[in-house]
């Protein structure tokens, strides 16, 4: 997010009546400039619009083009004055998102088996795949002619040449008796679970740590008694292997994949560079007043966090504090990845996709993180808001639970400071997007960020970048007037439109 990716400005226009407007448009290097403004106008006192973003096909594959906005009037107690915010969220910094910065994971050994990579194996004698009956809990078969779920192993790495796999049902293969058996019985993983790889491009031998090979058997059964050396022609313990699905690439992967010693080397340098002082500089002199800066549950275990999380992002965000107070910003700390993860994505550090973090464990150490960041900041004078979770899964998530742990944290950010603004975030998913608004979570400068994002709607692909736009003022807009004449909390709004015009 360097100075030479941003334009920004502001203006007034009119639209039935005038009203204030910032855009801001920022474009990765390498991608098409746009001459694309985002204007909008909040519709009241209470609402905060934070983040807009309109994403063209055309340019995905050599960058994105990305519109941050952020109008936010604070009309319940004020922070030393302040009175009207305009920000942009610092995303891809201090958490991990590989889409932002793909360059990140260049020269990770096997970069294409990190951590929850989908993968599908093929006996190349039998033509059959390897399949985890039920999903797993029970017998592995070499028997089945389409792959599908029960065929489909998650990848655990423990170094670029071990691997565990983990099943549909959460099982994990492991090599009973020594390997005279391959099943898919074990709750979690060992020396019995971890297999080493040999690869010859798609093809794999998979090798037991008593150096014995997997082989598949004449009756369609699997097991590790396969000696000797092996060659890469159709022979029984030869599996062809194919990557089904790829698509995590946050801290935990790069951590892992890389390893402490290089994965430290390589988000120090990126933490140093991604955003200096020049960008909050810059920021200041453009009318930006604030900044959300996503963190990581592990900051608040800085600087030894628990592998293979990589220290540092502490020393990162008190700096971000140190440039915020001089060029008299506002910042907002968001908990992008709680423990557990609460959504199963790369930007929580899910290891596999899985969605952990609703237990009663994992809730409470993130009111610990809740605790350490408010003690820790509450009486900065940069400090606006404290975000207690970003998009927590409706799925995974309960809502009782939630809003439950929501006020609790609201009342440990109290404990601290009486006017900082607690920030909390709706679930994704299949789940009322107004659902927060009257949960009673907390009395005083409480918000509740809703996300908007038509881009992963189907709905709106036919759409161009207009209708899109116009979606939101006909749409979008009723909804946040009827919220802001209401007596709730504030309301800010994260957004986004998809087009597949070309600018």
């Amino acid at each position: 997010m360097r100075r030479d990716r941003w334009r920004g400005g502001s203006e007034e226009t009119t639209k039935g009546s005038s009203f204030d407007s910032f855009w801001l448009v920022m474009a990765r290097q390498g991608s098409k400039k746009s001459s694309l403004r985002a204007l909008w106008s909040p519709v009241g006192p209470r609402l905060l619009i934070t983040t807009m973003e309109v994403i063209h096909c055309s340019v995905l594959a050599s960058g994105f083009l990305m519109v941050l906005l952020l109008l936010f009037r604070l009309s319940h107690s004020s922070v030393d004055g302040f009175s009207k915010v305009r920000g942009v969220n610092l995303g891809g910094w201090l958490v991990v998102e590989g889409w932002i910065k793909p360059s990140l994971f260049d020269g990770i050994p096997n970069g294409d088996m990190l951590d929850g990579t989908q993968v599908q194996l093929k006996s190349v004698a039998l033509q059959k795949y390897v399949s985890a009956a039920d999903g797993g809990g029970g017998n592995v078969t070499i028997d089945r002619d389409v792959a599908s779920s029960w065929e489909t192993f998650k990848l655990w790495r423990v170094s670029e040449v071990e691997f565990q796999f983990s099943c549909f049902g959460g099982q994990f293969l492991t090599s009973n008796n020594g390997g005279s058996s391959i099943s898919a019985t074990a709750d979690s993983p060992a020396m019995n679970e971890t297999f080493y790889i040999e690869r010859n491009n798609t093809k794999i031998h998979i090798k037991l740590l008593n150096g014995n090979y997997v082989q598949a058997t004449v009756n369609n059964q699997l097991n590790g008694n396969h000696q000797g050396d092996l060659g890469w022609d159709d022979n029984e313990a030869t599996f062809e292997m194919t990557v089904v699905a790829n698509n995590l690439h946050g801290d935990f992967q790069l951590a892992n994949g890389f390893g402490h010693e290089k994965a430290q080397e390589v988000l120090t340098n990126h933490r140093n560079n991604f955003i200096t002082a020049e960008d909050f500089a810059f920021l200041s002199r453009h009318g930006i007043n604030t900044v959300r800066i996503p963190v990581g549950w592990w900051i608040a275990k800085d600087p030894e966090p628990p592998a293979p999380f990589i220290g540092g992002s502490l020393a990162a965000l008190d700096r971000a504090f140190s440039w915020a107070k001089t060029h008299d910003l506002k910042c907002i700390i968001d908990l992008h990845a709680a423990p557990g993860s609460q959504n199963g994505m790369e930007h929580s550090a899910s290891r596999d996709g899985s969605v952990d973090w609703p237990t009663p464990d994992y809730i409470s150490q993130t009111l610990d993180v809740i605790d350490f960041l408010s003690a820790r900041y509450a009486n900065h004078p940069a400090l606006l808001g404290i975000e207690l979770l970003n998009e927590p899964s409706a799925a995974a998530v309960p809502f009782d639970v939630l809003v439950s742990y929501y006020t609790r944290g609201y009342h440990i950010v109290r404990n601290y400071s009486s006017t900082v603004y607690v920030i909390v975030c709706q679930r994704i998913g299949n789940a009322d997007p107004m659902e927060l608004y009257q949960a009673n979570i907390g009395v005083s400068n409480i918000v509740v960020d809703l996300h908007y994002y038509n881009l992963f709607d189907p709905y709106f692909s036919n759409m161009n970048a207009t209708e899109n736009i116009q979606y939101i003022y006909d749409k979008r807009v009723p909804q946040l007037q009827s919220l802001n004449s209401a007596n709730g909390p504030l309301v800010y709004v994260e957004m986004t439109s998809f087009s597949r015009l070309a600018f």
